[in-house]
């Protein structure tokens, strides 16, 4: 299959770049989740992308709309299960797609904090808490070494998932609460991942 070769094609050529240590795997849940991590750099969603391929997974993912702009960039990035999004906008079109993604029972990659921040200084979004609620489905938190990576190592480390309460009365305020969690889970996956490294 093409998406397997070219999986193992961009793992070739990066595993000797960032020496990449994949930790929780039993931790991913069977069917649709939310995959949510933190995001510090460009090379973030490829790093999960590979974590999940361990797992037999073909995930789908939102990328930033100017990455389509090429007729040859759009087919690859449609082929890899991205959807394009017009940042700072709302944009139904990709909402949709996410929301029929998960409800086919696929993963679904999204960084909260909706571009690359540093590490702590970023403002969750309530997209993918909106997301996750809406198809009943589980939050998998994951925490991606911070920063610069190349040369480094670097640890994509995915904890526990978990089902964000049914709000009364869904709306702004109460995924914008449930985004927070989100943000706090990945935190927490982080401080156990460096408790690990350094006990």
């Amino acid at each position: 299959m093409l998406y397997n070769f070219i999986v193992w094609t961009v793992y070739l050529a990066l595993a000797p770049i960032y020496r990449m240590r994949v930790r929780g795997l039993d931790n991913i849940p069977k069917g649709a989740s939310v995959i949510c991590g933190n995001h510090t750099a460009r090379v973030d969603a490829v790093l999960v992308v590979l974590a999940l391929f361990r797992q037999g997974e073909r995930p789908a993912l939102i990328a930033k709309a100017e990455l389509f702009r090429n007729p040859a960039a759009r087919w690859f990035f449609t082929y890899m299960g991205a959807f394009p999004v017009n940042r700072g906008k709302s944009d139904l079109a990709a909402v949709k797609k996410c929301l029929a993604a998960l409800k086919e029972g696929k993963k679904l990659i999204i960084f909260p904090e909706g571009t690359r921040v540093k590490e702590g200084a970023g403002e969750a979004k309530s997209g993918a808490a909106m997301m996750a609620i809406r198809t009943n489905s589980p939050v998998t938190p994951v925490y991606i070494t911070p920063g610069r990576k190349a040369f480094r190592g670097c640890d994509v480390t995915f904890g526990q998932p978990f089902y964000l309460p049914k709000p009364e009365k869904a709306g702004a305020l109460a995924y914008k609460e449930g985004a927070e969690q989100i943000m706090a889970r990945i935190e927490t996956v982080g401080t156990g991942g460096r408790q690990a490294r350094h006990g």
